[in-house]
């Protein structure tokens, strides 16, 4: 009788659910061992790959890619290396040049742009805001300089449509310079209701901002008041290209997706002699002062009073040209604005910019890799900025100085364009966004 119990008690254990899926995930575990070793006998017999070696063809074995067997022929199996890419170049200071020069060289054939009339013609009453620039290597020009000598180059350049309707840009003649020179005109909310009311009459009299939306449309501006002078015309806002020198993530007009970062660079008519990385004594120059940037006030009292740097507030007691000259890095500090000339200064005297100027959207930085030709720092280390560079090797420093001379021909304007210089390098940054829907001309 006792014996029956535990014979029932053990048939109730093994017709458990839990016993019964333990058995049977048993049964599968050593049917798919089986499986898999019979299978890998198969899989390590040598299938025959034919090569692009005259004569010969390769037995290899899957998932054992040092094991090869040669086919046994009269010609002897010429020896194999493994393929190796060509190592990329270090230290240049283009992210792609060859793409680049490709794209480049696509541009200057097909790239077309209209100006509108007002900047051949003139305005009955505000031409000088309209026509060029009569004298744009005037020093008084200053800051200004980049936006007077894009509309210069542009008009002499090989670019200019003649046919609206085979354009791919639109250029709105306006300048910001000479409309606050202009003393009808001079506030910050009469340049941008002018700007409004000037963009209203230009896609009233054509079609073409209406067929876009102005998305095709652009101006350029490198005085501080044009962040503001499309602010009271949304669509010239929301839609049109802003180029610009106040390029600033943190300026609530400027759209990185859509804007274009305009290098600012000083009238200069000629080019100077560089000097070589071994006669720089100085490790830092910077001059400038220090009303409305507090990020130069913490520099000054910081450095203002290191040997090893020359740092002024305000003018230098010697020229200042000198300063770029004798010294191995130049700072680009915040001023009012993320932009000052400092850097194509830096660039221009063979100094390796130093830029202390966070959320600027730096010129050309899809071609470019400014990390190969200057030294970038935030605001918060300016405590570390000394260390920051003396720990930057010999090598490493000539290595910048010889990019830094690859990149200075973007920094320059011609009255004539040349390849690759600023204006060139500009309209690049347009035709990277061409390809504006247009619905109709009307």
């Amino acid at each position: 009788m006792g014996r029956t119990r535990e014979m029932g008690r053990r048939r109730a254990i093994l017709h458990h659910p839990l016993v019964l899926m333990g058995l049977l995930v048993l049964i599968l575990t050593s049917a798919a061992a089986w499986f898999f070793e019979y299978t890998h006998l198969l899989f390590l017999w040598p299938v025959p790959v034919h090569l692009s070696i005259p004569n010969q063809t390769l037995y290899i074995v899957p998932n054992a890619s040092t094991h090869f067997e040669v086919e046994e022929e009269e010609i002897p199996m010429p020896q194999i290396k493994n393929h190796v890419p060509p190592p990329r170049r270090q230290g240049g200071p283009y992210h792609d040049w060859e793409l680049f020069r490709s794209d480049f060289e696509d541009m200057m054939t097909h790239l077309k742009i209209f100006v509108y009339p007002d900047a051949i013609n003139g305005s009955k009453s505000f031409k000088d805001a309209f026509l060029p620039h009569r004298n744009p290597f005037d020093p008084r020009l200053g800051n200004y300089f980049s936006e007077h000598m894009f509309k210069i180059s542009l008009l002499n350049s090989s670019l200019l449509a003649a046919n609206p309707r085979e354009a791919h840009f639109f250029f709105l003649p306006f300048s910001i310079n000479a409309l606050r020179n202009d003393p009808r005109v001079r506030s910050e909310a009469s340049i941008s209701e002018f700007v409004a009311r000037y963009t209203d009459v230009m896609s009233r009299d054509y079609g073409f901002w209406n067929a876009s939306g102005g998305s095709d449309h652009f101006y350029v501006c490198c005085h501080s008041v044009g962040r503001d002078a499309a602010s009271r015309h949304s669509g010239l806002h929301t839609n049109a290209i802003q180029v610009t020198c106040s390029a600033s993530y943190f300026q609530r007009l400027y759209m990185a997706h859509k804007d274009v970062a305009l290098p600012q660079v000083w009238p200069r008519s000629s080019e100077d002699p560089i000097t070589p990385p071994e006669v720089r004594k100085k490790l830092v120059f910077f001059a400038g002062r220090l009303k409305n940037s507090r990020v130069r006030q913490e520099l000054i009292a910081a450095w203002g009073n290191d040997t090893s740097m020359d740092i002024f507030s305000g003018s230098t007691p010697f020229p200042y040209e000198e300063g770029f000259r004798n010294s191995r890095y130049c700072l680009h500090v915040k001023g009012y604005e993320v932009n000052t000339a400092r850097i194509s200064d830096a660039l221009h005297y063979g100094c390796i910019p130093v830029i202390v100027s966070n959320h600027y959207d730096l010129p050309f930085a899809n071609v470019l890799d400014w990390s190969k030709f200057s030294v970038i720092v935030s605001h918060g280390d300016i405590p570390l900025l000394k260390s920051i560079l003396a720990s930057i090797s010999k090598e490493l420093y000539l290595d910048m100085f010889q990019n830094l001379l690859q990149v200075r021909k973007h920094f320059r304007w011609h009255m004539i364009p040349r390849d690759y210089d600023s204006f060139h390098m500009t309209v690049y940054q347009l035709w990277l966004k061409r390809g504006v829907h247009r619905l109709s001309f009307l």
